[in-house]
């Protein structure tokens, strides 16, 4: 299937399955100049040309201080192709590398959805759209579940804490290869986050782990994501969501004791 046709279905599949994209939206899309967000924009510049609904679309940039090169060529390759581009300097985040040089991921996070939001609303839009990938969505859910305790993970449409945006992640059945396959036939240039080069890292390690099984099982982020929206809560341990007095008729023979049913 051509790449553009196959991108363009699975953006097309979660815009439809999660009501992300509504009549009379103003879409602002996160650029941060990497091959997933302008693969976001791009496919929801081609869906507003095609969708029976009418929507704007225009992309922002929030500059931390932590872009390994210039992001200005990025932007004029946007506005060179008739694209309404932002760029946002948030003054915060960079003193906050002065002040606090060895800040962690969560503290840099914060700084930024401040500034998205307070930036967005200067762009009268009521929707932001971010680049997460099904990988970032797989990684999370690990993640989670292996180091915080808690079966979550990136949800695909959600609101600001005041109820100003709504925020969705068009790309969550779209994989990294194909962005990166997608952004390249674009040739723009990726001008790549500091953050993203580091090594020693939960992220880093559940990326590696997961690229050394899809070796022999390729379908591995297909199945977490199928995993995601197909939650089996008598299976789980959460008693809000069991009734101790009903039994399963099913055979459990996971653990290494089979739990009969009660039949």
């Amino acid at each position: 299937m051509d790449l553009e046709k196959a991108l363009l279905r699975k953006v097309g599949e979660a815009v439809t399955k999660f009501k992300m994209i509504r009549e009379g939206d103003r879409v602002a899309v996160g650029v941060s100049g990497g091959k997933d967000s302008v693969t976001l924009l791009e496919a929801l510049l081609a869906l507003q040309r095609r969708a029976p609904i009418q929507f704007s679309v225009c992309a922002f940039t929030i500059e931390q201080g932590k872009f390994l090169a210039p992001i200005a060529p990025y932007g004029q390759f946007l506005l060179d192709r008739g694209i309404e581009w932002h760029c946002f300097t948030d003054a915060s985040s960079l003193r906050l590398i002065d002040d606090e040089p060895d800040h962690g991921c969560d503290l840099c996070s914060r700084f930024r959805r401040r500034a998205v939001y307070e930036h967005c609303k200067t762009l009268g839009a009521n929707v932001i759209a971010l680049g997460h990938t099904a990988d970032d969505f797989c990684e999370t859910l690990l993640r989670n579940a292996m180091f915080t305790g808690a079966l979550s993970s990136l949800p695909a449409i959600t609101y600001s804490k005041n109820k100003d945006f709504r925020l969705i992640r068009p790309l969550v059945f779209v994989p990294e290869s194909m962005t990166t396959a997608y952004a390249q036939s674009l040739g723009c240039p990726v001008i790549p986050c500091g953050c993203s080069q580091k090594t020693g890292t939960v992220r880093r390690s559940l990326r590696d782990f997961m690229g050394e099984l899809e070796q022999e099982h390729p379908n591995l982020k297909d199945s977490l994501l199928s995993a995601m929206g197909n939650v089996k809560h008598q299976r789980l341990l959460d008693s809000r969501y069991l009734d101790p007095d009903e039994g399963d008729e099913t055979e459990v023979t996971s653990g290494p004791f089979p739990i009969l049913s009660n039949a």
